[in-house]
């Protein structure tokens, strides 16, 4: 065994939009959900228990975000993957016969039945549709940290100019992990990366220990960090920040000379949803006719400008192998080279988004698993360790405070505010201070009900019933309702009252996520990010003024279960978080 002279993290943020249509099927982009389970979360969890089975101690840590545990959590959502699954077992089916002629093409369809069958089985009879418990396994056992995010990927660094949308976010975060995971979380994924100093407080009120940041958030605090990256700091505040190390990642992201462009692994663009015969593919692409990727690809990246060539299974492993061997040498070299002027062992931090293992970067989960085996077997100086290890290892470090930043493009906000999706922001900011209003306004329910009832009690009297009632009047804060009645009346309407706070709080966070103004920046899918907005917004809205003007009839009511059953995100929310 080598001396241990550093350590490495490996940190994957999971995480998709809130999107749950029960009206329709149509919409596809519920197959973001379905894909990433095939492509990512169900090849991470194979790959930990292989490891887990072969007894390799390994450690890795995840950032599962609210809305990714909802709609892994939703039933509907369940029902329609296992669907999806079924279609997709069942074209795999026909392309075996399709492909007979073609032995590369069959060899592959082949493949693909298997690798569906097998996400059945998994999703059914090994997990029983239940993927969450599925990660949990592995934290409970310690190979794995889950850390939390902001409720629904709401950017911080633009929230922030009303503080308490940003303490809402990370205390929705904080309280859906403890549903699903049973325990606080010690550190959290801020979304896009996105760090202000104005959030430090709110963290520590619900007992966040530690952030992930970009790198230069790291490298530009104040005061300057001894080691860069190579070591977290800690805020004035007490959050610790650990910081993207940039040489590794490079190795990783670069569309140069990232190992996701290795020339044998398999080509994300060329699919038979585009390629195959229109008439046979129509009935597992878009119901409007629009060709869409169905997942089953038969071409390897082949090089650039060339013809491609056929994807093969050996190759592509071969290549793994091969990349996983130099991550493994290159961090070597890397602790020795940096292990000689840091007091406490380096620490290198490698955050991904998660859903590049697989659905990107199809091999990548297997690449994991090939550096976890390597890195345990095999004579080098650092070993894996999570964010919390770490930090019980070696409490003590410099206090410095983060620079405001993101890990997006130039380091700051431009990918969620710019001329493309600037509009938004002054609708998303005007709704958040309305959202605080009606939690201030409403802080005590029962007690506003029970005086709203007794105003309109005393207004429909006659003058001198009026002027009885009010010298009799009672103690508002002790009174009960005489009529049983009456009672069931003001219960009814505190539970009605209730909903729709409650439902304005979802809306108002599903608004809020940054995934709409990425899309629109990106200019995919664009038409549904700005209608995803403006949908939010609007149902928002629509129930604010019904609330302010005590009209809450029986078209609001319509309207409200309407919307419970849509955006059914987070049952169990409180829109008191934002009084």
């Amino acid at each position: 065994m080598s001396e241990i002279k550093g350590y490495v993290s490996f940190i994957l943020h999971a995480h998709l939009p809130f999107i749950h249509h029960p009206e329709s099927e149509d919409y596809l982009e519920e197959q973001w959900l379905y894909e990433a389970i095939s492509e990512t979360y169900l090849p991470l969890l194979t790959i930990f228990t292989k490891l887990e089975e072969e007894k390799v101690d390994f450690r890795i840590t995840m950032s599962m975000t609210p809305p990714l545990l909802n709609m892994l959590d939703n039933k509907l959502l369940q029902e329609r993957y296992i669907k999806y699954l079924h279609t997709h077992i069942e074209l795999a089916e026909k392309e075996i016969v399709r492909t007979k002629d073609n032995a590369k093409e069959n060899e592959l369809a082949h493949y693909y039945f298997d690798r569906y069958s097998n996400d059945l089985h998994l999703f059914q009879d090994v997990y029983h549709c239940n993927l969450i418990q599925g990660f949990k396994h592995f934290q409970d056992i310690g190979v794995l940290e889950i850390i939390t995010c902001g409720a629904t990927h709401g950017y911080f660094p633009i929230l922030y100019v009303n503080e308490k949308i940003i303490r809402a976010q990370i205390a929705v975060g904080v309280q859906t992990y403890e549903k699903y995971f049973g325990k606080k979380p010690r550190g959290i994924w801020l979304p896009e990366c996105g760090y202000v100093p104005e959030c430090d407080k709110y963290l520590k009120e619900f007992g966040i220990e530690y952030i992930i940041t970009e790198s230069h958030g790291i490298l530009y605090a104040d005061p300057t960090p001894i080691y860069g990256t190579f070591a977290p700091i800690v805020s004035p505040n007490g959050i610790i920040a650990f910081g993207r190390d940039i040489e590794s990642s490079r190795q990783v992201w670069s569309s140069i000379n990232g190992y996701p462009g290795d020339f044998n692994y398999r080509e994300f663009y060329r699919d038979i949803g585009y390629d195959a015969p229109y008439d046979y593919i129509k009935p597992y692409i878009a119901s409007n006719g629009v060709r869409v990727h169905t997942g089953i690809k038969y071409y390897r990246i082949t090089g650039k400008d060339c013809p491609k060539d056929y994807y093969n299974l050996q190759w592509a492993q071969d290549s793994a192998e091969k990349q996983a061997g130099h991550f493994f040498d290159s961090r070597v070299e890397q602790i020795e080279r940096v292990a000689s002027f840091t007091t406490n062992p380096p620490l290198i931090v490698c955050p991904y988004d998660a859903e590049l293992y697989g659905h990107w970067w199809y091999e990548g989960p297997n690449w994991l698993y090939l550096l976890f085996k390597k890195i345990y077997y095999d004579k080098c100086n650092f070993k894996l360790i999570t964010p919390s290890e770490y930090i019980d290892k070696y409490p003590f470090m410099q206090i410095s405070t983060p620079c405001r930043s993101s890990w997006g493009a130039n380091g700051y906000s431009e990918v969620w505010l710019n001329p493309t999706n600037d509009y938004a922001h002054k609708h998303l900011h005007e709704a958040g201070d309305r959202m605080v209003e009606l939690a201030q306004k409403f802080a005590d329910l029962e007690q506003y009900i029970i005086n709203k009832n007794m105003s309109s009690n005393i207004s429909s009297n006659d003058a001198n019933s009026s002027k009885n009632n009010k010298e009799q009047q009672p103690n508002l804060n002790n009174t009960k309702m005489t009529s049983s009645s009456k009672n069931a009346k003001m219960k009814k309407e505190i539970d009605l009252y209730n909903r729709a706070l409650n439902q304005c709080a979802r809306e108002l966070l599903l608004a809020q996520s940054s995934d709409w103004l990425f899309i629109i920046t990106n200019g995919t899918m664009v038409d549904y990010a700005k209608k995803r907005i403006k949908d939010h917004i609007g149902r928002f809205t629509k129930l604010y003024e019904g609330l302010m003007a005590d009209k809450l009839n029986k078209n609001y009511i319509a309207f409200l279960k309407d919307l419970e059953e849509k955006d059914c995100i987070f049952p169990e929310i409180d829109y008191r978080i934002y009084a």
